[in-house]
């Protein structure tokens, strides 16, 4: 099939590039030339494992086209999927003001009947309201081609979003058009062959799929950081705790893991936006509003436990950071618990020195730009003279790291870990201080 993606965002780059490799004719189009030429050139603007080899591959096999201009896209196309950003607003709501433009921009340009497919997530009702724009702009011209728009949301996990594009769970389409859901079951029918995984609903169920799903994780999440509060107080393990629950195969063990908050560029902006939608329809989400709550309180508790031993004047004290990111396999530092913990450490006097291994440049560019923080090329000379160290991400790199080295180079043997990585017992025998989630 040929199909054009507007926008070159992690969704759009992803869903692109893995359509391309099925051998379908993608076109990927920006608005950003300096983005389009970077990527004709196999620059990468995101870190993903995978998907720079999988770009360089199609694109020089000729599946693969960057472009700046929407016509060349859609003149061929018979599909189009929008998967442009729909960053939170200031009222909590989803930002659709690219949508928008973009469905603006279809209607002004198509010129034959055209299925658009709904990528970004976006708040139920949005089908609907992209369908009008584009049927009011091609009323404007005086065409009468069929637009058919479809809901497909992604659930793809930064660090794995490639397998997860090619091996998907499940595929969720809204439609109540039988022609356009039989092209879409051709088109994801090379990467549901071993098992049918596509599930049909109507396009408001399908918007709805998703801020479900990601509100739901984020439930798990807030839980087991609630959980590991209360253990720390009573003195119970919430290691411990979290193999006994997922052991019932009612709950299993996914998302059962505690640590110092979720971030990222989905369960945060979701959870707010369902937040909004429910609240505009005149119901008080309580539930989601407490998810909301508690990791907005979660990111704060490595804080709370420096303070607790060095006070609230931490000046004359340095603190190494492993991890910026707000998960590993990814340098996305969107809403990541690594920023609120630097601000308040520059802001109570203290030294920062941190280490990533892929979000450096991501923090030096944007989210610590103007901030007094010192960069370190691996996880042991950032260590050199500090008082201690606070782990926030999990990087496969520090899960077994050298201690007796980490001893040598600490000022203080005192560890703050925001995500249980390390046994208790452990620290214990190496005599280090040792702090940890649910601890």
């Amino acid at each position: 099939m040929n199909i054009t993606i507007i926008g070159t965002g992690y969704v759009g780059l992803v869903t692109g590039t893995c359509f391309s490799e099925m051998g379908n004719e993608v076109y990927c189009v920006d608005v950003i030339e300096e983005k389009i030429e970077s990527l004709k050139q196999g620059i990468i603007p995101i870190y993903e494992p995978g998907l720079e080899e999988l770009i360089k591959h199609n694109y020089n096999n000729g599946n693969l086209h960057f472009t700046t201009d929407l016509f060349e896209g859609l003149s061929n196309s018979q599909l189009c999927f929008i998967a442009v950003g729909t960053p939170m607003g200031e009222d909590g709501s989803a930002d659709l003001r690219y949508v928008r433009h973009v469905a603006k921009q279809i209607g002004q340009t198509i010129t034959q009947d055209i299925i658009v497919v709904d990528k970004s997530t976006v708040p139920v009702g949005t089908a609907d309201e992209v369908e009008t724009i584009i049927n009011k702009e091609l009323d404007k011209r005086n065409k009468n081609y069929k637009v058919t728009v479809v809901s497909n949301p992604e659930f793809l996990k930064e660090g794995t979003a490639v397998n997860d594009f090619m091996h998907p769970e499940r595929v969720i389409v809204g439609t109540d058009d039988d022609s356009a859901a039989e092209i879409m079951k051709e088109l994801y029918d090379p990467f549901t062959k071993n098992h049918e995984r596509m599930i049909i609903m109507d396009v408001r169920s399908a918007e709805m799929t998703k801020y479900a799903s990601n509100s739901m994780l984020a439930n798990r999440i807030s839980f087991m950081n609630e959980m590991a509060n209360i253990c720390d107080k009573i003195g119970a393990n919430i290691d411990n705790v979290r193999r006994g629950m997922g052991s019932d195969s009612r709950i299993g063990h996914s998302f059962l893991y505690p640590g110092c908050g979720y971030g990222g560029s989905c369960f945060p902006k979701d959870v707010t936006a369902l937040i909004k939608t429910a609240q505009d329809n005149g119901l008080n989400p309580v539930l989601l509003k407490s998810v909301e709550e508690v990791n907005h309180n979660q990111k704060y508790y490595l804080i709370n436990k420096i303070i607790n031993i060095f006070g609230e004047d931490l000046s004359g004290l340095t603190f190494a950071l492993w991890g910026l990111a707000f998960k590993p396999e990814t340098d996305d530092m969107r809403e990541a618990s690594s920023i609120i913990i630097v601000e308040n450490l520059l802001k109570m006097g203290a030294k920062v020195n941190v280490y990533d291994p892929k979000a450096m440049d991501v923090a030096k560019e944007f989210y610590f730009k103007d901030l007094d923080v010192n960069y370190f090329s691996d996880k042991y000379s950032v260590l050199e003279d500090a008082d201690a160290l606070i782990l926030v991400t999990e990087w496969k790199e520090f899960r077994s790291p050298n201690f007796n080295k980490i001893k040598s180079l600490l000022k203080n043997n005192i560890i703050f870990d925001g995500r249980n990585q390390y046994k208790n017992s452990y620290m214990k025998k190496l005599d280090f201080e040792y702090h940890a989630v649910g601890k």
